[in-house]
């Protein structure tokens, strides 16, 4: 097929080869139909030429695009249906966890009930998108059984990113399912205490870990990771954190994971002392500590799965401006291009700027 100048590009042009950017990063793959706003991105990325294949007949273009709009409303309509199933078991799950810590000291925790729910939760593993899904109507008082149920899902998913076992990843679920436990034997008022805390009440908060791995040593259906998990997702692998200070492989890998997922939705989850940040720029702060903090692998995978397949992502910038992400560099994940009325923002270059808040999806789900 011949080559045509960007200059000659216009709507409807179908790309018979891969364009990439001058980084080596695919821009466009071959087959696509060049849309208006695609020939804004070509020309933001220097692209001079492409190789086309006009279409050949108005009616053809009309029939394929009826043919493409009914496709894409009855993925549609299956996403949505999906969407309302997670959103109902995940409900389901809150309650069912809300009553486990509420009474932990009366009753045996419940777990073949719990794996039962996490078992239908993670059904949706491939639907549940990390970066982009926040619990309808969430409550502040109730971050802790948000933050532990989100924690699990997400942990689950860095295992199978990781290339764990398969038959690990139930148990790497309940380990971040579990992690907080301990947080059930804490006074509320020190828990959810809007205003700083004192030494002792840190000293208490510290705790939880060494509670939560009390709560779970008697626990049948769960594996040692798990317990350890609860116990050690404080740890640094500089040996800074707590309760033991341990350093690199004496620190459990499960703990190892649900302290990076653990991290994520405890800044990007709204508290009593605190408010949500900003998904993307947490991820930054996250990367800053994945050499000396947390496990560098576990951080570089994570980062780069999270913020994958997420063009047509609506986002709000920090200058207030609301656009759209239209293409993600993979060696910066956490800083795409962002369209906003026509203008692109390379947020590569514009440091000052990041993305405070993303708004919505163009489409109702998107698998990761």
């Amino acid at each position: 097929m011949p080559a045509i100048l960007i200059d000659d590009v216009t709507p409807g042009v179908r790309i018979t080869h891969d364009v990439f950017t001058t980084q080596g990063n695919l821009l466009f793959p071959k087959g696509k139909t060049v849309m208006p706003k695609d020939i804004e991105i070509l020309r933001a990325f220097l692209i001079e030429e492409i190789n086309n294949g006009k279409t050949s007949k108005e009616d053809t273009i009309a029939s394929a695009a009826e043919s493409n709009a009914s496709n894409e409303i009855g993925a549609k309509v299956k996403a949505l249906q999906k969407v309302l199933s997670f959103e109902k078991d995940y409900e389901k799950m809150i309650n069912l966890l809300k009553n486990v810590f509420r009474n932990i000291t009366a009753i045996e925790i419940p777990i073949l009930e719990l794996r039962v729910q996490l078992e239908k939760l993670l059904q949706y593993s491939r639907e549940y998108n990390v970066l982009t899904f926040y619990p309808k109507g969430m409550n502040k008082q109730d971050y802790w059984y948000h933050n532990a149920v989100l924690t699990g899902l997400t942990s689950y998913k860095i295992a199978k990113w990781l290339g764990l076992p398969a038959n690990e990843g139930m148990q790497v679920a309940f380990a971040g399912l579990f992690h907080d436990i301990g947080n059930a034997k804490i006074d509320l008022d020190i828990l959810q205490k809007p205003s700083t805390l004192t030494s002792t009440e840190v000293e208490e908060i510290r705790r939880h870990t060494m509670y939560g791995y009390e709560l779970l040593k008697n626990v049948k259906g769960i594996s040692e990771g798990v317990r350890l998990a609860a116990l050690q997702h404080h740890e640094k692998v500089d040996g800074s954190g707590y309760p033991l200070r341990l350093q690199a492989d004496q620190i459990h890998i499960y703990a190892k994971i649900v302290g990076v997922a653990d991290i994520f939705h405890a800044m990007t989850l709204s508290k009593t002392y605190s408010q949500a940040q900003s998904p993307y720029l947490v991820l930054e702060q996250i990367d800053s500590e994945a050499f000396g903090k947390l496990d560098p692998k576990i951080v570089t995978t994570f980062i780069s799965k999270v913020t994958q397949f997420h063009n047509g992502t609506m986002v709000r910038l920090s200058n207030g401006l609301i656009g759209e992400i239209i293409f993600s560099d993979r060696s910066h994940p956490t800083r795409p291009l962002v369209s906003v009325d026509g203008s692109i923002y390379n947020l590569i270059e514009k440091r000052q700027l990041f993305i405070q808040e993303i708004i919505k999806r163009k489409e109702v789900l998107q698998k990761s």
